[in-house]
């Protein structure tokens, strides 16, 4: 443990904050260091275990000691914090509401704590790799007492899985490698812009016609409910999207009893309500509604093999690929309108799901039969503005379960 150091004279310094969680909830640490923002110097440090918590209370608590080091090492200064959780910073920043209870109390005292003309700024993770760094020296049991001590540098310790479900929605302007950058005159390897509209795609759990592998459509009737599996599949999934808090704008749903089923309790981990989008129903099968492959075969062999084979065919009484594809886009332009910039969860259906995700990779129409789409599976696309042109879509992951103990870290995406 080192002394405490005299007041430093300096004009502006730089906090960096982070702070984790192993379980999400589970064992938590933060670290976070000042630094003279002139010369880069390292003015103190410190890194502490808080117990059983969520990654953004660690996160808060870092950003709370960064700010108390700050005041206490460079009383005076002009402070700017720069962070990795873009929720974080938008909620400090005042551009995100806090409507998660346990982190308004955190977010009063980050606010009390910090001095007048505060700036907050988000840093891809690598530009956070010290106090991250620090952090997980806690997690591993070697806490820093507050002080001038160098700070550590290098990997990100233990923490399984960087590439996580966090990460993904807080991070989208991730920096990219030179060879990307080099390309940047290439609309398909440019890196995005603006604040994308970020969707997550969740599949509803499984019901008995999942099961027995029945065409059951969204738009003639209401479907059978979810099965026990289908609900033990719906909480897997609320549980490890729990993660996203407050960064999670709405939850919609088409208005298909499983799916809505599967939303509830989506919407109940996130504190949000249900609301419906009918552009995300399910392909209305019409007579086929109910039936298996076989018995359709059976019925209607050459009906199934002219829709089997075509976009525009659909089954009797029912929607081609096509028609449901005009209809999810106008759903698509519904949420970009409604949620600009924002993330949405989106309960949905197998047809729907892998046609915002062939429209995000810009893939025709027949790249879904080529794809495979679990029940109760997360897939994730975001739309960036582009000026005067259509979104420009980025596939972030794609037919990804929940970890088998869902309190488990969400380190997926």
């Amino acid at each position: 443990m080192s002394s405490t150091p005299s007041p430093r004279a300096v004009s502006r310094v730089v906090v960096e904050a982070d702070g984790g969680s192993r379980g999400n909830p589970g064992p938590a640490a933060y670290g976070a260091l000042v630094r003279d923002a002139e010369t880069g110097e390292v003015l103190a440090q410190v890194a502490a275990a808080i117990g059983r918590a969520t990654n953004n209370v660690a996160e808060y608590s870092g950003l709370i000691a960064g700010l108390r080091l700050a005041a206490e090492h460079a009383p005076g200064a002009q402070v700017e914090a720069r962070m990795d959780s873009q929720l974080v910073v938008e909620q400090m920043k005042g551009t995100w509401r806090v409507k998660h209870a346990g982190l308004q109390p955190l977010h009063a005292e980050a606010r009390e704590v910090a001095p007048p003309g505060t700036t907050y700024t988000w840093v891809p993770r690598a530009q956070n790799a010290a106090a991250d760094a620090l952090a997980n020296r806690a997690l591993d049991g070697d806490e820093v007492a507050p002080g001038p001590v160098a700070p550590a540098h290098g990997s990100r310790g233990e923490r399984p899985d960087e590439d996580s479900l966090i990460e993904e929605i807080e991070s989208p302007g991730a920096v990219r490698g030179e060879e990307e950058r080099d390309q940047a005159g290439h609309r398909g390897w440019a890196a995005p812009t603006g604040t994308p509209t970020t969707l997550v795609l969740v599949r509803h759990g499984v019901t008995e016609h999942t099961a027995a592998k029945r065409f059951s459509g969204g738009l003639g009737g209401d479907n059978p409910p979810l099965s026990e599996d289908g609900r033990a599949q719906a909480r897997a999934a609320a549980q490890w999207l729990a993660a996203l808090g407050d960064t999670v704008d709405a939850v919609l749903a088409s208005p298909v009893r499983r799916t809505r089923e599967t939303a509830e309790e989506v919407a109940a981990a996130l504190d949000l309500p249900v609301s419906e989008e009918p552009g995300f129903a399910e392909m209305e099968f019409g007579a086929w509604d109910g039936l298996t492959f076989l018995e359709v075969a059976e019925r209607d062999q050459t009906g199934l093999d002219a829709w089997l084979g075509s976009l525009e065919v659909p089954p009797p009484g029912g929607e081609s690929f096509r028609q449901v594809e005009e209809r999810v886009l106008a759903g698509l332009d519904r949420v970009l309108a409604e949620h600009a910039g924002r993330t949405v969860v989106v309960v949905s259906h197998v047809t729907p799901i892998k046609t915002l995700v062939a429209h995000a990779m810009g893939a025709p129409l027949d790249a879904v039969f080529r794809m495979e789409l679990s029940p109760a599976s997360i897939s994730v696309v975001s739309f960036y503005p582009e000026p005067g042109q259509p979104p420009r879509g980025s596939l972030r992951l794609y037919n990804t379960l929940p970890p088998g103990d869902a309190t488990l870290d969400p380190g997926r995406w």
